[in-house]
């Protein structure tokens, strides 16, 4: 047996554990326990943000509403203007710092209430989230559970078709399977394509004269394009 012979029966084999795994891959067991661990583990990471905000939000209401005591509390010194002015001082400069603070002080307390709205946003982000990664924590052993079963109810196809290949790969040159392994971890297949023509099948680039002689002669050839083995 040649060694493109051994490598199409070695290529067969391969194709029929690729639909296994594509089997499996593609499962609604699989997409639903990917798709609950992708879920925690993203949630836990919002939980955390949300929770970090959250805690940002509150240190500063904390200090704004510190300065807005401050401030209210200077404030109350202008309740007595006219013993400042008997003091001499102009009340007309009074009355503008008075004013001054009045605003500064209305400013802070419509930034604590924006922030305060904001807070009460990140509290109720935060319970609705945590009350759907309870449920999805609770959810994802049986889903882990669901796609062990189905996974294992495959593998014993998977394990044959395995055996068979090793089997196979005793008789096939090192170098050209471990290339031919390299291009299948990369997705690639088919790896061994027919020629047609001068031309490679799967992506149309053309042989050159020496890579025509090679093939004439029975060789397995590789496409300089997209890398596959090539026959004739």
């Amino acid at each position: 047996m040649s060694q493109v012979e051994k490598l199409l029966k070695y290529q067969e084999a391969d194709s029929r554990l690729l639909k296994v795994e594509q089997k499996l891959n593609s499962s609604d067991e699989r997409k639903k326990y990917v798709q609950s661990r992708s879920y925690l583990s993203k949630a836990s990471e919002k939980l955390d943000q949300i929770e970090a905000k959250a805690q940002e939000l509150k240190n500063s209401i904390e200090r704004i509403q510190q300065k807005y005591a401050e401030l209210a509390e200077t404030l109350k010194d202008f309740d007595n203007l006219e013993g400042l002015v008997e003091d001499g001082n102009s009340i007309s400069f009074y009355k503008r710092s008075a004013q001054s603070l009045s605003e500064e002080i209305k400013a802070l307390k419509a930034e604590i209430n924006s922030l305060s709205a904001a807070m009460k946003e990140q509290v109720e982000e935060y319970q609705a989230l945590k009350k759907n990664v309870i449920a999805a924590q609770k959810e994802y052993p049986k889903l882990q559970e669901e796609y062990k079963k189905y996974k294992n109810s495959v593998q014993a196809e998977a394990d044959e078709i395995t055996k068979e290949l090793k089997s196979l790969a005793k008789d096939i040159d090192s170098d050209v399977l471990k290339k031919y392994q390299a291009k299948r971890s990369e997705r690639v297949f088919p790896i061994l394509c027919k020629l047609q023509g001068d031309v490679c099948p799967m992506c149309g680039t053309s042989l050159s004269i020496a890579e025509k002689e090679n093939a004439a002669a029975g060789k397995v050839i590789e496409c300089e394009n997209c890398h596959r083995f090539l026959y004739r």
